[in-house]
């Protein structure tokens, strides 16, 4: 359960998850007071396992679930209050441009997180790369300077709020501009 400061600033929120496969952080803030939640991904096959979360946690009302290629059609969901971007702009070499998309959607709160970009990230992620490589599936992951990451989201008018980080992952929130 998310921390009772974090549980009012979500209050009556609309949240979109860019992203989210199976919609874990739109249920948590959804469960912590927000109004309605969206989950946006290019994988279709997580609906079903997105559908099952939210039933379990009591907010299959409130949730919905779309196919959205947001690179091609930004205007395949709806702005909300906020939007995040959990683990998901190393999943495609334009994340950059995917942050870009979020911070467009954002009306109040964007969180973004994102690998660290240090050299021993990017040799595992060179790693993992090569392992996909050799099973033949076309999955790369990618480490995004941070600095282009925050420079996309303030180029929408967001200002950095809090940062922080942990061994492999660093984060952003940023706000809306008054």
């Amino acid at each position: 359960m998310l921390a009772r400061s974090r549980a009012e600033g979500v209050a009556g929120a609309r949240v979109l998850e860019i992203g989210g496969g199976i919609g874990a952080l739109q249920a948590e803030l959804l469960s912590a007071g927000a109004a309605t939640g969206q989950i946006a991904e290019l994988v279709g096959s997580y609906e079903p396992y997105a559908n099952e979360l939210a039933r379990e946690k009591g907010v299959e009302e409130r949730t919905t679930f779309v196919v959205a290629d947001l690179l091609a059609d930004p205007g395949a969901v709806e702005a909300a209050d906020i939007v995040v971007l959990n683990r998901v702009v190393c999943c495609s070499p334009e994340g950059v441009e995917l942050t870009s998309v979020a911070a467009a959607l954002t009306l109040r709160r964007l969180l973004v997180s994102y690998p660290r970009d240090l050299p021993w990230i990017r040799l595992g992620i060179r790693t993992v790369n090569l392992v996909e490589r050799l099973r033949r599936r076309s999955f790369r992951a990618f480490v995004h300077a941070p600095d282009s990451l925050r420079a996309a989201a303030e180029a929408q008018g967001l200002r950095i709020a809090k940062t922080g980080r942990t061994i492999v992952w660093e984060y952003v929130e940023l706000q809306r501009a008054s």
